[in-house]
C-alpha cells in the first residue's frame, strides 16, 4: 500500500533524505528509527504531502504523492511530532472541525464516530476543555484521535506516545496493535521498548540513508539481542562511514 521510490529531499545545499526506497504492506507496523536529524520526519512529511520531494516519489494506496496529493491525504492519518491543534477550540470543537475536513456530513455517522474515537482515546472527561489547557499527554491523545478519525488505511505517526505516562503509552500501543491487521502503520520513536512492543519490521535511517531494513528477530539474530545496542552500533560513525 506504500511504495517509496528513490525519494530525495534537499534543503539548499543540505541533503536530508538521500535516494531511499522501500515498500510497506498491510498488516505491517514499521518502526522508523534514527538519531535526531537522520531524515525520519522529513520522509514522513513527504509521504503525507507536507513536503515535496526534490526527486523521486511514493505511491500511497495507488496514488502518487506528487500527481494526486489530495487523494493521498484522504487515505492517510497523520500525527506529526508536535501534534498541532487550534488552542482556543475545545477538544470536541476540534474533533468536529476534523469531521468537517474529512467529509462527515451525515449527522448520525458523525456523532457515532465522534463518540467512538473519544472512547477509544479516553478523552471523555476533557471534551469541553480548550486544547491550550490540556496536559501534554492529553494533547497527544487529541492528535492521535484526529489521525484515526476517518479510519484511514494508512497511519503515519511521529512519536505517537511522546508525553504519555506509562499507562497511557500502554493504551495507545494497544490501540495501534488492534488497528494493525488491515492497515499500513509507520511510526517513528526514540523508545526502543516501543519497537519491541509494537513493530514487526524496523527501518533504521542515518544521514538520510537506510542502514537496515529487517524484522526485529532478524536484527537480533544477526547483531545481538538488545535493540538499544544494535541501534547505537548501526548509527555510530564507524558503522555508517
Amino acid at each position: 500500500m506504500v511504495t517509496v521510490q528513490n525519494i530525495t529531499k534537499d534543503f539548499g545545499p543540505n541533503r536530508a533524505v538521500d535516494n531511499i526506497s522501500f515498500e510497506v504492506t498491510p498488516g505491517t507496523i514499521l518502526g522508523f528509527l534514527g538519531p535526531n536529524g537522520a531524515g525520519k520526519s522529513t520522509t514522513m512529511k513527504m509521504l503525507t504531502g507536507f513536503l515535496t520531494p526534490t526527486s523521486g516519489t511514493a505511491i500511497v494506496n495507488g496514488y502518487d504523492i506528487i500527481k494526486d496529493p489530495v487523494e493521498v491525504k484522504k487515505r492517510i492519518g497523520y500525527l506529526p511530532e508536535s501534534s498541532p491543534a487550534y488552542p482556543e477550540m475545545t477538544m470536541i470543537e476540534f474533533l468536529h472541525f476534523i469531521a468537517d475536513c474529512r467529509g462527515f456530513t451525515d449527522v448520525t455517522e458523525r456523532a457515532a464516530r465522534l463518540e467512538e474515537v473519544i472512547s477509544l482515546c479516553h478523552l471523555d472527561n476533557v471534551r469541553n476543555q480548550t486544547v491550550e489547557t490540556l496536559s501534554k499527554g492529553y494533547k497527544q491523545r487529541v492528535g492521535f484521535a484526529q489521525a484515526i478519525f476517518h479510519d484511514p488505511p494508512i497511519l503515519i505517526l511521529d512519536e505517537p506516545t511522546d508525553g504519555l505516562d506509562p499507562n497511557q503509552k500502554h493504551e495507545v500501543r494497544k490501540i495501534i496493535s488492534g488497528m494493525a491487521k488491515d492497515k499500513v502503520i509507520i511510526l517513528s520513536t526514540h523508545i526502543l521498548e516501543e519497537v519491541d512492543a509494537l513493530c514487526n519490521r524496523i527501518i533504521i535511517i542515518h544521514n538520510g540513508h537506510i542502514v537496515i531494513d529487517q524484522t526485529p528477530d532478524e536484527i537480533r539474530k544477526e547483531l545481538g539481542p538488545k535493540l538499544d545496542e544494535v541501534f547505537r552500533k548501526l548509527t555510530s560513525p564507524a558503522h555508517t562511514s
